[in-house]
């Protein structure tokens, strides 16, 4: 194996995203990312520093994604319906890339790497600006975001370990969850 020219960051985080969405994040290693691009190991230090830096890079690149899930959701509307669309969207990217979803957590603090930061934040940010611009109070949306979160993401973890064993619909049971929470986080933000 030798230099594989012309390959690139957006290659690398490419074969990584693939790999941590088929087999898991932890399995998206250096070694796996080099034999599936047919390199040698050590090649991918000229774009990414070890496998903390390969981590942060599908982190971006998981949080520019979610980005743009969420833009397409927010439009304008009632906050009920941007939120119902930015729940459903969420649910989706989170099944459709399991393993980009996974580089999304933890989240970090402002202040440890600004660049991640403020890709993470940025969902949030164009959710929380839309809700505003639909008639949110703009000191509640924070906690409105939070809560819709919390509930989406515990939903979708369950999902995701099989953790619905019960027969009856779990899309139902999502759009059920999804009401509850829009329903009693709305009463009290507007």
């Amino acid at each position: 194996m030798g230099k594989k020219v012309g390959l690139t960051l957006d290659n690398v985080i490419d074969v990584a995203a693939t790999i941590a969405d088929r087999d898991g994040l932890e399995a998206a290693s250096l070694r796996a990312v080099a034999d599936e691009l047919g390199i040698k190991t050590p090649s991918l230090y000229n774009h990414v520093a070890g496998l903390a830096g390969l981590r942060r890079e599908l982190a971006l690149h998981a949080a520019r994604q979610m980005s743009e899930v969420v833009a397409e959701a927010a439009g304008s509307d009632t906050p009920e319906e941007i939120l119902r669309r930015t729940a459903r969207s969420y649910r989706r990217f989170a099944l459709d890339h399991p393993g980009l979803y996974s580089a999304l957590l933890p989240a970090p603090k402002p202040g440890e790497d600004d660049d991640l930061y403020a890709a993470m934040a940025a969902p949030v940010t164009t959710l929380a600006d839309t809700l505003v611009a639909a008639g949110v109070d703009e000191q509640q949306t924070t906690h409105l975001i939070r809560t819709l979160r919390a509930v989406v993401h515990g939903f979708i973890d369950l999902e995701m370990k099989d953790g619905f064993g019960m027969p009856e619909e779990v899309d139902v049971s999502f759009e059920r969850s999804v009401d509850l929470v829009i329903e009693g986080v709305l009463s009290g933000a507007k």
